[in-house]
Order: structure tokens, then C-alpha cells, then sequence
């Protein structure tokens, strides 16, 4: 799923080609991409884009009257921007919507059979802030806040770094990437963190979020974002199972559940120690390798 800085990314690429230009025409591919009935998506034909903005994990097209039409790209949902007479060059079962200016067509695309990206249109600034689940903007907070927000329930890092009531626009991938640079098990407890280190995971946080928005601008240049994936070859450990940590070289771990994992690295997060995979563990028993030196 795109997570904060793609969206961060996206939203820049959008403001340099559709704000300020008219909406000609919305057209829906599938019946199911628009979750709401009320303002109507023709009443957004025609219409100036007034702003475009990131909201958690959504991005948000303003118009005229405090029409928002708020696209959540979920986990196989992308966007794509084509200049006037360009073709798509991808199969057309893949297209949810497009949205067609004067110099260009934007595409929401979607592969997969489980279709979840959605669009949503909402009026006036209320129902948009419903919209909202409430975490803090983690680039904008002192380390005050971040510690207020982290410890407001008892959770496992993990969980409470991907929960978006506490923090928006950090998920699965980048949350890896924040507790290696932290040096923090993902299964530590949020109220068992000393001062010094929540001081360290609110720095990895920053640090983490603003060297991919930085990289992310980099790849892009001045184009729009078409490579955006969970998996970059810059990233330290999320989707790097068994590859060299970049660290210490020691190999990177994994906790599989439901249809997420967990990626770290054992030397430099949880001195040395293996997460228990509950499926796997529970298999193996005493023969779980509980140390990296075990493996």
C-alpha cells in the first residue's frame, strides 16, 4: 500500500499537472471504484481543481463548493498520468477510473481480482475531516507529542506505528524501516520504551520518512511516480528476508501473519534473539531456532 511519502510524491506530481486545470470528464471502468452516492461524480465535470492535499493515506482533489473527491489507492491501487495522445501501454481491465483534462488523462489503475481501491466523493470540510482517522502527522509533532500518541494504549511498536488513530501514513514497509533505524524490536511494548529511547525512535521516524520522500523526488525527476511498490532496493530490511542486513551483514528475519510480515533484523534489534513465527514455531517447537546462531 502507498504509504506516506509515495503519497507525499503523488500529490506533489498532481499539483504540477491538474491544480488549477478543469475537470472535463470522470469516467467509472468499474461499478464498484466509487464508494459514495452523494455529491454526484458528475457534479465535478467541469469544475477547476482547486487543491490537491494527503490525507493519512488518500489522496484528496478539492473543487468548488467543498466537493472533495478523496482517492484511497489501498494495496494494489495506483495513478497514472498520461499526456494527451499517449496510450496507456497497459491492459484496459486494470483501469478503475480516468479523469480527463485539457493536456492529459489521469488513470486509476488496479491489478488484481480483489478490488479495494476506492473513490469517494464527500461536501463541505466536516465530512472530509470524517474521512480522518485521527493519528498525528508524524513530520509535524515534537517528540512530546510522538510520545503522547505512542503510548496511549499498550501495544507492540509495530502495531502502534501502523495504526493510523495514532499516526497517519506509516504502514507495513516503512514501519520496518523505522525500527531497524531505531535499533527497536517490533514486539516491544510502546510503555516499556525509556525516555532515550522514544527520543530515537521519534529521529528514526523523521529520518526515515524524509530520506525516502527525498528519494522517491529523486527517481521521479520531474515525472510522474509509476514505480511506486512496498519494495525498494534502498530499503534495510522490509522485504529483505534472508538478505544481509546493511548494518551488521547479519541476515534479515521475518514474522509472517495474515497477509503481512514483519521484517528486522535480529543482531541489531532484538540482541540477537529470533521472533517467534506463530505459525512456524508453534510447528517446530523445541526445534524453533530461537538465536541467529542457531539458524
Amino acid at each position: 500500500m502507498p504509504e506516506l511519502p509515495d503519497v507525499v510524491v503523488y500529490v506533489e506530481a498532481l499539483r504540477a499537472r491538474i491544480e488549477g486545470r478543469v475537470l472535463q470528464r470522470v469516467r467509472l471502468r468499474s461499478p464498484f471504484v466509487l464508494r459514495s452516492v452523494s455529491p454526484s461524480i458528475d457534479e465535478i465535470a467541469g469544475q477547476t481543481v482547486r487543491g490537491v492535499r494527503r490525507l493519512g493515506k488518500r489522496i484528496v482533489l478539492a473543487f468548488d463548493a467543498e466537493i472533495f473527491l478523496v482517492i484511497h489507492l489501498m494495496i494494489a491501487g495506483r495513478l497514472r498520468w498520461r499526456d494527451s495522445g499517449a496510450k496507456l501501454g497497459l491492459g484496459p481491465k486494470i483501469v478503475q477510473a480516468s479523469f480527463e483534462f485539457s493536456d492529459g488523462t489521469l488513470f486509476l489503475t488496479e491489478a488484481g481480482s480483489k478490488k479495494r481501491a476506492s473513490i469517494r466523493l464527500v461536501s463541505g470540510e466536516p465530512a472530509l475531516a470524517a474521512l480522518d482517522p485521527g493519528g498525528v502527522e508524524p513530520l509535524e509533532i515534537d517528540v512530546e507529542t510522538f510520545r503522547a500518541a505512542l503510548t496511549r494504549d499498550s501495544h507492540t511498536l509495530k502495531r502502534a506505528l501502523t495504526d493510523p488513530h495514532l499516526f497517519s501514513g506509516i504502514g507495513n514497509a516503512y514501519s520496518d524501516e523505522i525500527l531497524h533505524a531505531a535499533r527497536l524490536s517490533p514486539l516491544r511494548l510502546t510503555r516499556s520504551l525509556t525516555a532515550e529511547e522514544v527520543e530515537r525512535l521519534h529521529g528514526a521516524t523523521r529520518a526515515t520518512l524524509l530520506t525516502s520522500i527525498d528519494h522517491l523526488r529523486r527517481d521521479v525527476g520531474g515525472g510522474f511516480p509509476e514505480k511506486v511498490t512496498a519494495f525498494r532496493e534502498e530499503m534495510a530490511v522490509h522485504g529483505k528476508f534472508k538478505q544481509p542486513c546493511p548494518v551488521c551483514g547479519s541476515p534479515i528475519q521475518r514474522i509472517v501473519y495474515a497477509t503481512n510480515e514483519c521484517n528486522y533484523c535480529a543482531i541489531c534489534q532484538t540482541n540477537g534473539r529470533r521472533l517467534a513465527d506463530r505459525a512456524l514455531s508453534r510447528l517446530l517447537k523445541e526445534d524453533w531456532p530461537r538465536t541467529v546462531d542457531e539458524v
